[in-house]
């Protein structure tokens, strides 16, 4: 490690001009957090983005992130995943209010209320992949249904004590991405089910610009 733990961790790295580097593809919903929180917190430009294919053995993010998975921050001698984390380094450079309370009871609810969101998109993603990674005939229904489950209890949840659409904080950026993937790949229809979500979407939407700003180009 090339850095001392006492010192601050800084946004810098090895990208064109001193910027850090983000490893994450426009598409992945876990990198459209990070990027819609560095446009919120004013951080964009002092980050590269260099795509990444978690499915390319010869991928260098296998060496970056053990895992293999991204969004992956490399910035001033370390490397940091997953997105949650990335946050919460993000919130720490934020000079004024940023995206994730201080302290107290308020901290605790917004960090739940995003690893909930997250927790959806995780199962949105799980039966994307199940009919991509499977053929027709090896599909699991039993699976598909655990899944399905997880989203639709998530999305309950969620819709009965949502986070401020007009508050930008990681809950509502980690919700709207959410929302975004399952409308993009649509494991599961959910605007019909949920229509105080889709009121919810339209509002955040419409009080940050860094939803629209970080959709995938069609």
């Amino acid at each position: 490690m090339s850095m001392t733990l006492d010192k601050p961790l800084a946004l810098c790295g090895a990208g064109e001009g001193g910027r850090a580097i983000l490893r994450t593809t426009l598409t992945s919903p876990y990198g459209r957090k990070v990027r819609m929180a560095a446009q919120v917190l004013g951080l964009s430009d002092r980050i590269e983005l260099i795509a990444a294919d978690t499915r390319d053995p010869s991928d260098d993010l296998r060496l970056q992130n053990p895992l293999g998975k991204m969004p992956c921050l490399m910035t001033d001698g370390e490397t940091l995943y997953d997105s949650r984390v990335i946050l919460e380094f993000f919130d720490t450079l934020a000079e004024a209010q940023g995206i994730i309370p201080r302290e107290g009871r308020e901290r605790f609810h917004c960090l739940t209320q995003s690893c909930l969101a997250d927790g959806v998109t995780d199962a949105a993603l799980l039966m994307v992949y199940e009919g991509r990674f499977r053929g027709a005939e090896k599909i699991s229904d039993e699976w598909l249904a655990h899944q399905r489950g997880k989203v639709e209890r998530g999305l309950s949840a969620l819709a009965a004590l949502p986070p401020d659409p007009t508050r930008t904080d990681a809950a509502a950026i980690s919700l709207a991405c959410a929302l975004g993937y399952l409308d993009w790949r649509a494991p599961v229809m959910w605007r019909d089910r949920w229509p105080e979500l889709v009121t919810w979407l339209e509002r955040f939407a419409a009080a940050e610009p860094a939803f629209e700003a970080t959709e995938a180009p069609q």
